[in-house]
């Protein structure tokens, strides 16, 4: 069974876009297809961006709560790994991902960030449906 991470964004397209590839992910988690690595970094990054004013239009308080929660306990929760002496992405804030997808030797990073997805040629990174199309294949 392959293991992923998802990106933050990812998991947040799943909740407020149901009927787009984010959402089939998460779907195909709960049936069993993947095994999901979350971190409580990762974790408290997702109850963050839900809790912000812009997607307070789409998601009442409860539902992100709820939907937090969910992702925990579909997932596999790793503590968080020591950030690396030698970081791959452009982008800091999204260095914690590439080195949680190490630490737990993830099949996997499935993400929509420019920054993650430049490092195809040194991880593995999949956009969310490139991701699908492997679980469906």
């Amino acid at each position: 069974m392959p293991r992923a991470v998802l990106d933050t964004n990812v998991l947040v397209s799943a909740l407020i876009s149901p009927g787009g590839p984010s959402a089939a992910l998460v779907l195909e988690l709960r049936g069993g297809a993947f095994e999901l690595i979350a971190s409580p970094l990762l974790l408290a990054e997702l109850r963050d961006v839900l809790a912000r004013e812009k997607f307070r239009r789409r998601v009442t308080g409860d539902e992100a709560a709820t939907y937090v929660e969910l992702i925990r306990h579909e997932a596999l929760v790793l503590d968080d790994p020591e950030p690396s002496d030698r970081p791959l992405s452009a982008d800091p804030d999204d260095e914690y991902l590439v080195d949680l997808a190490r630490a737990a030797a993830a099949d996997v990073l499935v993400s929509g960030d420019a920054h993650l997805l430049d490092l195809r040629d040194r991880l593995p990174v999949m956009t969310p449906a490139e991701f699908l199309a492997t679980l469906s294949g």
